[in-house]
């Protein structure tokens, strides 16, 4: 898991309602940012789920920034994250 610093727009429970996600790039130069917004889902460890647009990437992150990619198909392999922010 990784650490992100929490800021932003905030839900009634003290989590963020929105992230972008910095992955590392798949050829390994560069960023991929992914805007993700809260769904109604809760993680394996009990924090909020978020996911991108198209559902395909979906992310465990607690309001103490710990970011967890969950895994939407078989033989993904998620890419690492490298930050998160929340944004309003």
């Amino acid at each position: 898991m990784n650490t992100v610093q929490p800021e932003g727009a905030r839900s009634p429970d003290g989590d963020s309602e929105a992230y972008e996600v910095v992955f590392a790039a798949a050829d390994g130069v560069g960023e991929d940012v992914v805007r993700m917004t809260r769904t109604s889902a809760v993680g394996p460890g009990g924090h909020p789920v978020y996911e991108d647009a198209t559902g395909i990437v979906r992310a465990e992150i607690s309001s103490g920034g710990e970011v967890r990619v969950l895994a939407t198909g078989g033989g993904q392999e998620p890419a690492r994250v490298l930050r998160a922010r929340a944004v309003t």
